[in-house]
């Protein structure tokens, strides 16, 4: 994607062939992020992003049923749709080497200049003109995860618009550069975890939970009941260093990973559990707060060559695709929430 213009494409009429071409040609009719404006019966708008990582199709195909539901009609509420990295969608990649993370790169980052960069300015300037709604960010894990979604503030409308979803939230404020971060400054703002992609269940998910953001008259201000919501807190983004080798199948490497590593998510870990073996007496893994600290040793220790969790935690995002620990990180942990 070098020598791409910098300048942000907006479109008010969707391409021709849009609501049938699979995923991994939609770089054919979008080569680059693009920014979509269908006009609805309400102007408040909802503003939905898809593909921010190419390997995660599910809100792609739940925007195409809904385009093909509303197909020569008017929607409900005016819906601005961006369509993020179509060219990584091509080879079913997270991100493109070389290329930025597309949800690392919005207002508030710590990510130098670049066009992917200048393009997540121009969508929230260009969003900014318009009255917000409410935002939707959709992804799928590549782990074992159930069905969540994620906000950034602990406002009544932002959990409203996650119980809509589902009872299962959670809420983060690291890593620094994602889109509902930046869209929570204008309006209610989620982000859908979808399961694993290739899953119908996920596709029918968020279809029905955007197609019932068009029809909603308002997001209820009003406090979510407590025993209709689950809330967890994200207190650690966990990564491997690069210098470190790590392998789910090689116990040669600097860490060797147990293969029933994803079957933690969203489960209760107990003080001593390990995640695999190493063997270097460091820590072969960082574990930083929200507020960017290293706070390594207040989770983790080798305790005679085994990696081991050294306090209670839920960790969320564990997957065995080493291609993806790789570029984005191992886990996150979290602690629950009470309202």
């Amino acid at each position: 994607m070098n020598n791409i213009d910098n300048t942000l494409q907006q479109f008010t009429d969707l391409p021709a062939g849009l609501l049938d071409i699979p995923v991994e040609q939609l770089h054919e009719l979008i080569p680059q992020p693009a920014l979509f404006h269908v006009p609805g019966r309400r102007s408040d708008t909802l503003f939905v992003s898809v593909l921010l990582h190419g390997n995660e199709p599910t809100g792609f195909l739940a925007l195409q049923r809904l385009l093909q539901k509303y197909h020569q009609q008017t929607l409900p509420r005016a819906l601005s749709i961006f369509f993020g990295n179509t060219q990584a969608a091509r080879l079913n990649q997270r991100r493109l080497d070389g290329q930025a993370d597309f949800n690392r790169i919005w207002p508030g980052t710590a990510l130098a200049a670049s066009p992917e960069r200048r393009w997540a300015e121009q969508i929230v300037a260009a969003m900014r003109q318009r009255e917000l709604f409410a935002s939707i960010d959709v992804h799928n894990n590549t782990g074992l995860n159930p069905h969540y979604a994620c906000v950034n503030k602990l406002d009544n409308g932002f959990l409203q618009l996650g119980v809509l979803f589902g009872r299962l939230l959670v809420h983060f404020t690291h890593p620094k550069g994602t889109q509902s971060a930046a869209f929570a400054e204008y309006c209610p703002a989620v982000t859908l975890e979808c399961g694993r992609p290739g899953q119908e269940y996920g596709t029918d998910h968020a279809f029905d939970f955007i197609d019932s953001c068009l029809h909603l008259t308002e997001i209820p201000p009003h406090p979510v009941a407590k025993q209709d919501i689950d809330i967890y807190h994200t207190v650690a983004q966990v990564t491997i260093a690069d210098s470190t080798t790590f392998s789910f199948s090689d116990e040669t490497a600097d860490l060797y990973l147990t293969p029933e590593l994803e079957r933690m998510n969203f489960t209760d870990v107990s003080t001593g559990t390990a995640l695999g073996k190493t063997n270097h007496a460091r820590l072969p893994v960082l574990a930083k707060n929200e507020h960017g600290d290293d706070v390594t040793s207040r989770f983790f220790s080798n305790d005679a060559g085994q990696l081991v969790i050294t306090r209670p935690a839920m960790p969320s995002m564990l997957t065995l695709d080493e291609r993806v620990i790789r570029q984005d990180c191992l886990c996150y942990l979290m602690e629950r929430l009470e309202l």
